[in-house]
């Protein structure tokens, strides 16, 4: 009897590289939910255990050098790799390890959270592990995305305006990432509009390099859920990118769709602290309103 040849389907495929979240909101956990709800299949390398919740992280215990650099071999050579977001690395010597792997395997398109300080306000990262980031993993990057304190650690002086953004963003494109995106949602609550700002580097009509530039405009909502929202950004652009997509418009799906999350999740109660938001929104409903008293 002749076997029937397997129908072959491309799926974008999304090697995180990041820590473990134990409560679920942000880190791996998050990525994974983000790259399934936008259709790609999520793998992951851990980099570090965390002991978190919505109030903050008790503990952070790094995985040894070997094993990262195993269980990114072990999924680059069987799998393969579309894109890889790269998420929390907890000590200088992680992050040259990562590099050093992305290297040898010749991974083209990275998106890179230089997650240094949770949003409880946890150091992730040290200056050292700052400065590793940005010698090593800066030229490699397809796009960076710090927010504004990130920025600020990276840069050494503060972001704290709109106005910082542009000149911040020629200051990083110039240590080596092919494009920017510093996000302002951790702007004061006198701005009610959030912008994003994104840069990249380009070729014009006539060959020569020049850079772009295009503000991203949204408005602020008001919620507490704000846990893994830069996680969830990183591995919506990196599911875009890997699906194909251009960098602009890559960023312009990935934001809206932290900020349909954000919006599903503005009634969840997880945790006592700041919860996640709702990753899996376009699947579920938002909450059951039903059980909500709204004041109507």
């Amino acid at each position: 009897m002749e076997t029937s040849k397997k129908t072959s389907v491309r799926i974008p495929k999304i090697l995180t590289i990041a820590g473990s979240d134990s409560g679920g909101g942000a880190g791996l956990q998050a990525d994974l939910k983000v790259i399934t709800a936008l259709g790609g299949y999520g793998m992951t390398v851990v980099t570090a255990i965390t002991a978190q919740n919505t109030l903050g992280v008790t503990k952070i215990q790094g995985i040894d050098l070997d094993v990262i650099e195993a269980q990114i071999d072990a999924v680059v050579s069987d799998i393969g790799v579309d894109a890889v977001k790269i998420g929390m690395l907890s000590s200088p010597e992680i992050v040259h390890c990562v590099a050093a792997s992305l290297r040898r395997h010749a991974i083209k398109t990275i998106v890179l959270d230089p997650v240094l300080r949770a949003t409880s306000g946890a150091s992730l990262g040290g200056d050292a592990t700052a400065h590793a980031i940005r010698e090593v993993l800066f030229p490699l990057a397809t796009v960076i995305t710090p927010n504004m304190e990130e920025a600020s650690i990276l840069l050494g002086r503060p972001i704290s305006e709109p106005t910082d953004f542009e000149q911040a963003a020629r200051d990083l494109i110039e240590m080596g990432p092919a494009a920017v995106l510093i996000k302002g949602g951790h702007l004061d609550a006198k701005h009610t509009q959030l912008m994003d700002f994104l840069m990249w580097r380009a070729i014009d009509g006539d060959g020569k390099k020049i850079l772009e530039q295009k503000k991203l405009l949204h408005y602020r909502v008001n919620t507490p859920n704000t846990h893994g929202t830069g996680c969830s950004l990183a591995s919506a652009i990196s599911t875009y990118l890997a699906d194909g997509h251009h960098l602009s418009h890559a960023v312009a799906k990935g934001i809206a769709y932290v900020e349909a999350g954000l919006e599903a999740g503005v009634y969840l109660s997880i945790g006592v602290g700041p919860g996640p938001l709702w990753h899996m929104h376009a699947f579920y409903p938002t909450v059951l309103l039903d059980d909500l008293d709204l004041g109507h």
